[in-house]
């Protein structure tokens, strides 16, 4: 697709007119006419904003996106997965896993592959072959190439375990000791619990990265404890295979 193309789709998809977009972007509804006509191109600060507004990087703006990976994960990027800067505008170079409101998320190689290797297991990979593959490929990766550059010497981690001590101390009945959160998703795991009355409700939201993990229970059983937070809350509820029939445990504003 040429840029006139994309821009007229997005535009069209998120319900502006020409004159409601000119509006958010800073320039006349007859600009915006002229991009959707192929007669001219935005420049670059407004490129900027256009991506910052539709959610999608400049690449996919210009109508030629390249397959990317996460310079972090090395996961294939799209737009729907990339991570955000502090000012909410699209990172083209991470994954929402790795890279989420300007904080790296990982600290430690060994542990990203802790991660990575289980999801890439049946996939083609044995756990030797995944593991090796990871051990090769992340040094090539710019953030483990940049990683004294880019890292926060440790902020991150200390907050991580600041939210371990938290919840561990909570004391949560046949819960086992968390000892460690990962990045997950909000809309992989945004699940939705029912709540007194007959109604349901979800707590998160699907485009934010908080902490987590999963544990089995100390008493057993064929359900599992889940544990999600952030800054501002801390949630533990429990759960059937593949998240069914949630009950929510635990919610503490922080």
């Amino acid at each position: 697709m040429e840029i006139k193309d994309v821009l007229r789709e997005l535009r069209t998809n998120s319900g502006l007119s020409q004159d409601e977009l000119a509006k958010k972007v800073f320039v006349t509804r007859q600009a915006v006419s002229r991009w959707e006509n192929g007669e001219t191109v935005p420049n670059t600060e407004t490129l900027k904003l256009l991506s910052e507004l539709f959610g999608v990087s400049i690449n996919a703006l210009l109508g030629a996106p390249q397959q990317r990976i996460c310079q972090c994960c090395g996961m294939p990027l799209e737009d729907s997965i990339i991570g955000r800067n502090a000012d909410g505008t699209p990172n083209p170079d991470y994954c929402q896993w790795c890279f989420a409101d300007g904080t790296y998320t990982y600290s430690d190689m060994d542990t990203l592959i802790g991660v990575c290797v289980p999801h890439m297991v049946g996939q083609g990979f044995t756990e030797e072959q995944a593991r090796a593959y990871m051990q090769q490929m992340l040094p090539q990766l710019d953030y483990w190439k940049r990683y004294e550059e880019l890292s926060d010497n440790g902020e991150f981690d200390r907050f991580k375990q600041q939210l371990i001590d938290e919840i561990n101390a909570l004391g949560v009945e046949g819960m086992p000791a968390v000892e460690s959160l990962n990045a997950l998703v909000g809309r992989f795991v945004n699940l939705e619990y029912p709540l007194p009355g007959g109604m349901r409700a979800k707590f998160l939201d699907d485009n934010t990265t908080y902490l987590g993990t999963q544990l089995e229970p100390a008493f057993g059983g064929d359900r599992c404890f889940g544990v999600l937070a952030n800054m501002d809350f801390i949630l533990i509820c429990t759960y059937e295979a593949q998240g069914d029939n949630p009950e929510l445990v635990l919610y503490k504003k922080r």
